[in-house]
């Protein structure tokens, strides 16, 4: 008889898991236990006290996959597990699956970092997991991501995911933090374009384009402008792009010089916001490797924020990431995959329902979510 559909396309995808557990204590098979964690966290369960209810409530559902001859763990074995499991190896893993999700038409990748607030431990001095996503803005999938060890940051973070991904023909969205001359080059060198926003972190250069922008002779730059109305606010955007950026490359030599491989566009967003009778101004600068029109460069800075919008806000409201208290070993890095798995398994089907209801529908509807884990 055929194996399942559901080990086939996703559950063979962790099958070279290793399973951190001494043979000859093991009663309840790897494989079952993630099934559990995430057909739970798919259902809206957000701790392992709710798994274990969800597990022996949803017993029958969970043979359709494997035959659970122990039926369900304790909360404390679910804990230890995920604990224990090599989060490099699962990412592996994740990586390996979503690749397999992607088409192949090039996308914006976007890059930014979340911290999961409540996975500190002040009594071991423990800080709370900061990770850094990448976020797929067309097919709106979590591509991976790299937790940021202490005492580092999301420089040394960001290169270690890329080279985790493919870039070939992409173009890499990051803000000011990723602006650096190491992580541009590892995206040109993965085949990819850059887009990265520029502050006053790097100040010689940020003062070069700044005063560039500001000079009169920048309203002959290729334009696009576009107004939002909503929230209670008016907001009116003017994109120019600058795709001659020789001068930036003079004979100065300064600690700061701009050494950006490949880089062939600089860009400014313009934005006037009318709120409450009173209109704040604001100038946002960029780098780019990618000579993009003004509107392809407006598309590519509105799309960036699809990743604060369409996955960390879902993780803090709909996941309730930030109320996770899972503090101790792996655990916080290998449940945040587990809800990134869960987000692109959610965001599969074709129906109407936002991610909230799904999540609900899979609690309510076993077959609904035997849709999804399939």
């Amino acid at each position: 008889m055929p194996d399942p559909p559901c080990r086939r396309s996703l559950m063979d995808h962790f099958s070279t898991v290793g399973d951190p557990r001494e043979g000859w204590r093991v009663m309840y098979p790897l494989r079952e236990l993630l099934l559990l964690v995430l057909s739970a966290t798919l259902a809206g369960m957000e701790d392992f006290v709710e798994i274990k209810l969800w597990g022996e409530e949803r017993l029958d559902f969970l043979r359709r996959f494997y035959p659970y001859e122990r039926g369900i763990p304790s909360h404390d074995t679910l804990n230890d597990l995920v604990n224990a499991l090599d989060p490099e190896t699962f990412k592996a893993c994740f990586s390996a699956w979503v690749a397999g999700l992607r088409d192949a038409e090039p996308d914006q990748i976007a890059v930014d970092g979340k911290t999961s607030r409540r996975s500190h431990d002040r009594s071991k001095a423990r800080a709370p997991l900061h990770t850094v996503s990448a976020w797929a803005c067309r097919q709106r999938l979590v591509l991976g991501q790299e937790a940021v060890e202490e005492k580092s940051n999301e420089i040394i973070a960001i290169p270690q995911l890329l080279k985790r991904l493919e870039l070939n023909g992409a173009l890499v969205t990051i803000d000011a933090m990723g602006t650096q001359t190491k992580i541009a080059d590892t995206i040109v060198r993965g085949g990819g374009d850059y887009l990265l926003a520029l502050k006053e972190n790097r100040p010689l250069l940020y003062a070069d384009v700044e005063a560039f922008f500001a000079d009169p002779a920048a309203r002959a730059c290729e334009h696009f402008e576009t107004i939002d109305a909503d929230h209670g606010r008016i907001e009116q955007r003017r994109h120019l792009v600058h795709h001659h950026v020789d001068w930036l490359f003079s004979d100065r030599r300064y600690a700061d010089e701009p050494c950006f491989p490949h880089l062939a566009m600089i860009g400014m967003v313009q934005s006037n916001t009318e709120r409450n009778g009173k209109i704040e101004q604001d100038r946002r600068y960029y780098l780019c490797s990618k000579p993009l029109s003004a509107e392809a460069f407006a598309r590519a800075v509105r799309a960036h924020w699809g990743v604060e919008n369409r996955l960390h806000w879902v993780l803090d409201v709909i996941f309730h990431e930030d109320l996770a208290r899972l503090r101790s070993g792996q655990g916080p890095q290998n449940m945040a995959i587990v809800r990134h798995i869960a987000i692109n398994l959610l965001r599969n089907p074709k129906d109407r329902h936002s991610l909230k209801s799904r999540r609900k529908l899979a609690c309510l509807n076993p077959d609904y979510l035997e849709s999804l884990l399939r």
